[in-house]
């Protein structure tokens, strides 16, 4: 089975990457696993306080990817796996490529404007060819019809 890995936050171009993929794995009979990361908090001096904050971002990213599961399942029937992880997000995304071999593409947004992150700037540069998949860049200019009739 097809399967699309899309990185989220709460972006507009992670929406776009999600709604591509879900459209994609509803086409073609596949399914879509959603990553969501959570930030580390910068060390604080405090364990408590640290701990605390690195709670509130995995109940932030829990949130999110709960809510946009359940909307790729109201709009395109397709239910996602979902993995909220902690770490660097290049590394995560490695590992989560390699834990997953059924993995068939790699879905990432690119923003509107500016740079296009980190992830982007990783995976479709000289490390490209290295992975066990391909990568699928979103712009984050399309409008949701556009985006459609692309899917």
């Amino acid at each position: 089975m097809r399967t699309y890995l899309v990185v989220i936050d709460e972006t507009e171009e992670a929406r776009l990457a999600l709604r591509f993929a879900s459209r994609r794995a509803a086409k073609t009979g596949g399914t879509v696993h959603i990553l969501a990361l959570v930030e580390q908090a910068d060390f604080v001096a405090w364990g408590g306080v640290q701990a605390t904050m690195e709670e509130e971002a995995r109940d932030r990213a829990e949130q999110l990817v709960t809510a946009a599961a359940g909307s790729i399942f109201d709009e395109m029937g397709v239910r996602p796996a979902i993995t909220v992880k902690s770490g660097e997000a290049i590394d995560v995304v490695k590992a989560m490529l390699a834990e997953h071999p059924g993995i068939a593409a790699l879905v990432l947004g690119a923003a509107a404007q500016g740079a296009p992150g980190p992830l982007i700037a990783h995976f479709t540069g000289i490390n490209a060819g290295t992975l066990p998949c391909p990568v699928m860049v979103i712009p984050g200019s399309l409008s949701d019809a556009q985006l459609d009739e692309l899917s």
